[in-house]
């Protein structure tokens, strides 16, 4: 398919620049399968998924990734982390006047001094010098990495607000965005009414923003993002299959999870990178249901979603948000969506 086939015109007022004043207050489009678009709240999330069904979370946590300062040498320099390697080391975007060579000193605020040991690609190898280590030098010293489509800094709300109440796990440059709906009151009423809650860790990369830059989508080569899926939860689903239940994934990273854990044909436990890349003809071995944001124009995550609710169908789902004025990315409303594929033979 063609880059084009998934481009959109969006009017710039409907990317929300912060979140709703009382987080799960948002939108909810629910867009099943064979069904009409139907506008609802998040709030009522609870409602659409039944006893018994399993919603897997992405329980990673956005690090303060963002540092400023300047070369020893006086130029100006920004970085953001992509990727803590150990303590004192980490894999970085850079940005500059000039790439820094090997054995470039940078200073950021807070008096940190690192040295530039190697490029890697398109990134950058930093030490970080002194006895606190890389976490405790961001956590006092780092700036939260908002999306580029948010055209302010990031302020202390966004400290709370842009990451999920259920975070855990520290490494992501990006927010899994449709678990920022959720609040420990709508998580309590699912339990309530007998879902299963389970847990997956996927470290989201900047690269999730990363236009694709080539025309046939099957050349674009994805990033690489490290994942954790559990025995816990690979039981959890077996199970939930076996009884007949659904299982849905909060966001596209869970579903990147789980399905990198299936690569072979059967999910299974495992951790380690991938890059797997979802474009429609996938076929999806795992996931029946999908919470999720809206993306962007030309994005990965758009052939994503694409690939599971069904090409045509998301361009009238799409069509729908824009004309009901819903909230798109990261700050936006949510959307509930079915597999195509899946519910045809049901």
């Amino acid at each position: 398919m063609h880059i084009n086939d998934f481009d959109f015109d969006l009017p710039p007022e409907l990317i929300a620049q912060h979140p709703p004043a009382v987080r799960g207050s948002s939108r909810l489009l629910v867009a099943l399968p064979g069904q009409q678009p139907a506008d609802s709240e998040f709030t009522r999330l609870a409602d659409y998924i039944a006893a018994g069904d399993v919603l897997v979370f992405n329980n990673t946590r956005v690090m303060k990734a963002r540092l400023f300062g300047h070369k020893a040498s006086g130029g100006q320099i920004e970085a953001l982390i992509e990727r803590v390697l150990d303590a004192h080391t980490a894999l970085a975007h850079v940005r500059s006047s000039k790439s820094p060579k090997p054995g470039t000193e940078l200073i950021f605020e807070g008096g940190m001094h690192v040295q530039m040991q190697a490029r890697q690609g398109e990134l950058f190898i930093l030490h970080f010098a002194g006895e606190q280590t890389l976490w405790e030098l961001l956590a006092a010293h780092g700036h939260l990495p908002l999306p580029p489509y948010i055209t302010r800094s990031a302020d202390n709300d966004d400290d709370e607000r842009y990451q999920t109440v259920y975070a855990k796990h520290e490494g992501a440059v990006a927010a899994p965005t449709a678990g920022l709906h959720f609040t420990d009151t709508i998580m309590q009423q699912l339990r309530d009414k007998g879902v299963h809650l389970a847990e997956v860790t996927l470290h989201v990369g900047a690269g999730t923003f990363q236009p694709v830059r080539v025309e046939n989508i099957a050349e674009h080569h994805m990033h690489s993002e490290w994942y954790d899926v559990s025995e816990t939860v690979v039981a959890e689903i077996e199970a939930a299959h076996a009884r007949g239940n659904k299982v849905w994934a909060v966001g596209t990273t869970a579903v990147r999870a789980l399905e990198s854990a299936a690569c072979s044909g059967k999910l299974q436990a495992g951790q380690g990178d991938t890059n797997i890349f979802i474009t429609p003809g996938y076929q999806f071995k795992v996931i029946d249901r999908m919470i999720t944001n809206f993306h962007l124009p030309k994005s990965t995550l758009l052939m994503l979603v694409s690939a599971f609710s069904g090409y045509d169908e998301i361009r009238a789902i799409y069509q729908h948000a824009i004309a009901a004025e819903y909230r798109f990315f990261s700050y936006g409303d949510a959307m509930l969506l079915g597999n195509l594929a899946q519910t045809k033979t049901e």
